[in-house]
């Protein structure tokens, strides 16, 4: 697979394993290694969506454990992406209610008691959806319903995406922020300038952003929630740059994949 994955803070030798001289940073990569967050966005506060999950690592080079981030889908049940979980299962916690990623008394934790990854990530295109059972279930905490229905991914559609970390230089560090990216379209994404090499999914995948780029979200929001009409409609995937013109971001359809999600979810 090719492309670039939105994951957490960059740590320099995996990085190096991973892409060669390709770079951890703004190299066009699929996977990679997490640096930055949501650009061009506002802050945003976890109280009014409490549903918003971060999912830090030990593993992290941030003090604050950034990772990515998630959603909460049941008091016991995260989604997040399929390539945000490449590490031990003891090495994540789910945290709830902290805008702030540096006020590590604020919200609610949890370990992670099970990971199901789709099976068909890694040997197929798209399929980067993953859902996490937690140890400790957010009990009293709103959930988001998935989307169900492709038809959702229209064109112009005024999507809005989650997610923690620095912004290029855009907004505060470490701090939940939120921005408004329309859908542009499958047929956008699979034009022969934009994503035609980079094994773009009609079927599986969501392209939103704006052409001449400026907002977006980025490494770090990895996994974290893509929201439309009160729905999970979206998973924050990968693409090339972050707010770079042209290159929008690219998102795992939920719909596409809501009746193996619904599956683990109810398990």
């Amino acid at each position: 697979m090719t492309g670039k994955l939105k994951l957490a803070l960059a740590i320099a030798a995996v990085a190096t394993a991973a892409l060669g001289a390709a770079g951890p940073a703004q190299a066009a990569q699929k996977p990679g290694v997490p640096t930055e967050s949501i650009v061009g966005g506002t802050l945003a506060s976890t109280a009014q969506t409490p549903w918003a999950i971060a999912l830090n690592n030990s593993g992290s080079p941030s003090s604050t454990g950034q990772w990515c981030g998630a959603t909460l889908v049941k008091a016991n049940k995260i989604v997040t992406a399929a390539h945000c979980v490449t590490r031990a299962m003891s090495t994540y916690t789910a945290v709830q209610g902290r805008d702030s990623l540096s006020q590590t008394t604020v919200g609610k934790t949890s370990k992670i008691s099970k990971i199901w990854k789709d099976p068909l990530y890694g040997s197929q295109p798209g399929h980067d959806v993953a859902v996490l059972t937690l140890t400790t279930p957010f009990t009293g905490v709103a959930t988001l319903p998935l989307e169900t229905s492709r038809a959702a991914d229209a064109v112009g559609a005024q999507s809005v995406v989650y997610g923690w970390g620095n912004t290029e230089g855009t907004g505060p560090a470490n701090r939940f922020q939120k921005v408004t990216v329309p859908v542009l379209g499958d047929s956008y994404c699979g034009r022969s300038d934009v994503y035609a090499d980079y094994d773009y999914v009609a079927n599986g995948e969501i392209c939103a952003g704006y052409t001449q780029g400026g907002k977006d979200s980025c490494q770090g929001d990895s996994g974290g929630p893509l929201v439309l009409n009160g729905q999970l409609f979206g998973v924050v995937s990968w693409g090339i740059g972050c707010a770079d013109a042209g290159n929008p971001g690219v998102y795992a359809e939920v719909a596409t994949y809501a009746s193996a999600l619904q599956t683990q979810i109810n398990s």
